[in-house]
């Protein structure tokens, strides 16, 4: 639950973000909010609250980030502008992915801050070329480190292979049905009064009405986000 801001001291979100089942069950959480939280004490900034990220590649766009998306939802709905991540390989290793959700932020006056350095990214990559430049490089080593992770697990699963051993491949997704994206679409349409419900609103719907996502498991904003815009023609 998010705690109450304190008074005359800036609100902010951690935003912390795992990609293996390991690292869930590991420190990898614990370490990131212990970052935070250092840099937001020594700092003057009061944590609000934390978005965990689990079981998220870092090559994926906001679109598939379902914590991502509830946090941008809430910060667009308050007066918190600020987002704190332990570093940019937390936010995303490959550079593209960095600069797509560096630059959505920015689109929507959102700050993010790396706690490791201090740095605030945003006024970093949109300002001043030499430090944009600096910004860049430290996306270039992060997806340099992640392209030698995802090679040694290759040639890993080579081995296996060759050894005769068992490899475990992608599990099949399946597929939402047309009458749970029509109920979707139903729901996010305007009233008469030009209101909508939020993608938060139609999880709580969804979850309240006993519909099970395709994982078998309860709706979330992101699941309902990914399947609207999925579905529907600009």
């Amino acid at each position: 639950m998010a705690k109450k801001q304190a008074e005359n001291r800036p609100g902010v979100y951690g935003y912390v973000r795992v990609s293996g089942a390991g690292q869930i069950t590991g420190d990898g959480f614990d370490r990131q909010k212990d970052e935070i939280t250092r840099y937001c004490l020594e700092n003057g900034y009061e944590l609000v609250n934390v978005y965990e990220e689990r079981g998220v590649s870092g090559t994926k766009g906001e679109d598939d980030r379902p914590a991502f998306l509830e946090m941008v939802e809430s910060i667009l709905s308050n007066g918190i502008r600020i987002i704190v991540v332990e570093g940019l390989d937390r936010l995303a290793r490959e550079v593209r992915i960095q600069e797509s959700l560096i630059l959505y932020l920015a689109a929507k006056n959102i700050t993010l801050i790396s706690a490791r350095t201090g740095e605030n990214v945003t006024d970093a990559y949109m300002g001043d070329p030499m430090r944009k430049a600096l910004v860049q490089i430290q996306a270039v080593f992060s997806e340099l480190e992640k392209n030698l992770l995802v090679k040694k697990l290759r040639l890993s699963r080579e081995r296996k292979r060759n050894a005769g051993e068992k490899c475990e491949g992608r599990k099949s997704v399946k597929e939402v049905s047309p009458e749970i994206i029509n109920l979707i679409k139903k729901l996010r349409r305007k009233d008469k009064y030009g209101h909508q419900k939020t993608f938060k609103q139609i999880a709580d719907v969804l979850n309240d009405d006993g519909i099970a996502s395709t994982s078998g498991k309860k709706w979330t904003m992101g699941n309902v986000y990914n399947v609207y815009y999925r579905n529907t023609k600009n």
